[in-house]
């Protein structure tokens, strides 16, 4: 009995490490488990490209795949402002994820959880992830988008 009884307390408390880990070893291990849905068109091959980053970073994405139409719509429907607006949409924790955001930026985001719609990449800047080789890179900024509508800078990548 006393071995049973320790097999269990092992159990247990391996169980309860493994689950705290992310709470410890914040980065990484809280990103994977963190889903993403990301909505694209179909034939949009740098959106499949950022998706592919996203996961390599350790972020679950699901891909919704639409026309035209009905991604500019649902854009609208996010409050996505017209001069923030990019090819793809990612939706994650509550926030939008406009174009192509930088997983750094993402994480930031979660960490520390501005009172706003979420971030955007306007555009398609050369060199921002899924967008060309980084050390070709255009400066490009990440933006806030507020409740209002409004965009400030969240992080400024210049050009490579």
């Amino acid at each position: 009995m006393p071995a049973d009884r320790l097999s269990r307390r092992a159990l247990l408390l391996g169980a309860l490490s493994t689950a705290a880990l992310p709470l410890v070893a914040p980065g990484r291990a809280s990103a994977a488990t963190t889903a993403m849905t990301v909505m694209k068109d179909p034939s949009c091959g740098c959106c499949g490209a950022w998706v592919e980053i996203m996961q390599a970073e350790g972020f679950e994405i699901a891909v919704e795949e639409m026309g035209n139409a009905p991604l500019v719509r649902r854009k609208i429907e996010l409050g996505v402002p017209q001069e923030a607006v990019s090819c793809h949409t990612g939706l994650i924790e509550g926030y939008v994820v406009e174009g192509h955001v930088p997983a750094a930026d993402i994480r930031r985001l979660l960490e520390e959880r501005p009172d706003a719609v979420g971030l955007a990449v306007p555009g398609m800047p050369w060199g921002s992830p899924g967008m060309g080789p980084e050390d070709e890179r255009e400066a490009y900024d990440v933006v806030l988008i507020g409740r209002d509508g409004g965009l400030s800078l969240w992080s400024r990548y210049a050009a490579a």
